[in-house]
């Protein structure tokens, strides 16, 4: 039997419904995963809802999903049967897709050998949201004189950048919402985690700093919650934003002015300076592979049946996921 998720219409969560399907076949140059973990992204919910975020939608129907992880179990014209049987993940492409679902067809050069050591779930994480680490952080060279702030902390991105923040031996505060995502902070090594719920964070987040200043912010939320973070930094201080998680649905940018006015410094490392780095993203997803066998990455990772990828929509919009949100066919055949 093979079930994907899939999508008929934009819109809330609920339009992704659990479907059986034909078996997809691997044409030239492909092979198909039995899947054994997809990685579900905040541009998935983005997608699926039809928001214009300047790139183009996908074609409907479709199943979404764009890191996958599993096993070979048939290969396309053209492909060395040497594959079939090999534990493998891939990032599956903003065209292509398909990976919510039981069996997902991948392009064999996007293909990586899991290393020994590194579980499916860990490696699903490292194809999309690890390599984005690598290559924000090859951007933005962190050592141990550092005092870094990291937004949304609790989050796929926010922990690994708080393990590697702790592993160049800077002093890391996370920001996160609510009691139960800044423990988890703590738990991942941070020196310090902020609530940013609760009314004064902004003062808080200076208390915990110990009344100096942040050299570095990793600011993945956005909008006036990024900014608030931000202003944490003292003069020569580095604003790097990546993302748009909270509601305002928008970059933190300062002006010009701004920028002279606080003596600090803003830019964006996603989008075409990571895919400018040398070796391109396969490069990028190899070093983060290679980082989560070496145990430096160790991601925090929430678990939804692949037939529950609506609820973990949902969770992951409402921001009641910690983690990097992953879905895994074969919870549904649990009793």
């Amino acid at each position: 039997m093979y079930y994907a998720v899939r999508q008929h219409v934009f819109g809330p969560p609920e339009t992704l419904v659990y479907e059986e399907i034909d078996p997809p076949s691997p044409g030239p140059g492909e092979v198909r995963l039995a899947v054994t973990a997809a990685g579900v992204h905040l541009m998935d919910t983005v997608l699926r809802a039809g928001r214009d975020m300047g790139m183009a939608l996908p074609r409907l129907p479709m199943t979404p999903g764009r890191e996958a992880a599993g096993v070979v179990d048939a290969v396309g014209a053209g492909v060395d049967e040497g594959w079939l049987g090999v534990r493998v993940v891939a990032y599956l492409g903003h065209e292509r897709s398909g990976g919510y679902a039981t069996h997902a067809v991948a392009s064999a050069d996007a293909l990586h050998r899991v290393p020994a050591g590194v579980d499916d779930a860990t490696a699903v994480t490292m194809i999309g949201t690890g390599r984005t680490v690598v290559g924000v952080l090859e951007q933005v060279a962190l050592s141990a004189e550092d005092v870094v702030v990291v937004t949304a902390a609790a989050g796929g991105m926010g922990t690994l950048l708080v393990q590697a923040a702790r592993h160049a031996g800077a002093r890391v505060i996370g920001l996160a919402g609510g009691r139960p995502k800044t423990q988890a902070v703590l738990e991942e090594g941070a020196d310090g985690a902020v609530d940013y719920t609760l009314a004064g964070w902004e003062r808080r987040l200076i208390e915990v700093l110990g009344g100096g200043r942040a050299t570095v912010v990793f600011d993945g939320v956005g909008g006036s919650l990024g900014r608030g973070a931000a202003e944490s930094l003292g003069p020569g201080g580095r604003h790097v934003y990546f993302g748009w998680a909270s509601d305002e649905g928008h970059f933190t940018t300062f002006t010009e002015a701004e920028l002279d006015t606080y003596g600090i410094t803003s830019r964006m490392v996603v989008g075409p300076s990571l895919f400018a780095l040398p070796g391109g993203v396969r490069r990028l997803e190899e070093t983060a592979l290679a980082r989560a066998a070496e145990g430096m990455f160790r991601p925090l990772v929430q678990f939804f049946p692949l037939s529950r990828a609506a609820e973990a929509h949902l969770a992951l919009e409402s921001r009641a996921t910690m983690g990097k949100v992953v879905l895994r066919p074969e919870a549904d055949s649990r009793p």
